[in-house]
């Protein structure tokens, strides 16, 4: 079956179907849009997802829409190397966590490196509202962290010995983080993103654990 993946370069949404594509082993190919020419809301690609929102995949004319749909649809079309366990207790565990970092971690990282990365503001001043803001934001950002931190107490990956969904969607969003912390030292540091080793060992453990695995360089973004 012939798979084609659409999505824009650094979507985590997309970012997580290729790790999931990449966990199973499966052949793919990538048709990347660029955002910036607006091509996800081009005539051409509004028949293939109406929407307007990546990713979409396209099985031998089948279209898969939804990030977490086209998980759980990979794991149903192709039974080795699941996404979401081999019994029920390990796909309530896989898919509470899946889900969790969906909305948590996403809102979490969405609210701190929208305004870093994306708008590229410089810090600002103490005592200002939108310091405030920032600051909140790195909180609820260290929320998160800490609970995956706990989460890895005494297993390799989020849900047990193997990797998982958990690892597509939450992967992604650390790594972005990670990003950040490259690109806007300062800033980051500020808000208590200084080494991610030191704070949050199991998690830092967890991203060089990922990182390592069979084809994962292929998914990172390819203007990075």
């Amino acid at each position: 079956m012939a798979l084609t993946l659409y999505t824009v370069s650094g979507a985590p949404r997309g970012w997580r179907v290729l790790i999931g594509l990449t966990l199973k082993g499966l052949d793919y190919d990538v048709h990347y849009l660029e955002a910036s020419r607006q091509e996800h809301k081009s005539p051409e690609y509004l028949r293939i997802n109406p929407r307007g929102q990546v990713p979409a995949l396209d099985a031998d004319g089948l279209v898969i829409r939804e990030s977490i749909g086209i998980l759980a649809w990979l794991d149903r079309e192709y039974r080795d190397q699941p996404l979401f366990g081999t019994s029920p207790a390990e796909a309530a565990q896989i898919w509470q966590l899946t889900l969790e970092c969906e909305d948590h971690l996403r809102s979490a990282i969405n609210n701190l490196l929208h305004p870093v990365l994306v708008e590229n503001i410089e810090m600002p001043k103490t005592g200002s509202e939108e310091r405030a803001a920032l600051e909140a934001a790195g909180e609820a950002m260290h929320v998160e962290l800490r609970f995956l931190d706990d989460e890895l107490n005494g297993q390799s990956y989020l849900c047990g010995d193997r990797p998982s969904a958990a690892e597509a969607v939450a992967f992604p969003e650390i790594r972005l983080l990670q990003r950040a912390m490259d690109r806007e030292p300062e800033i980051m540091a500020a808000l208590g993103f200084r080494n991610m080793a030191d704070r949050y060992p199991r998690l830092f453990e967890w991203l060089n654990r990922v990182t390592a695995l069979e084809g994962m360089d292929k998914t990172l973004p390819i203007h990075w």
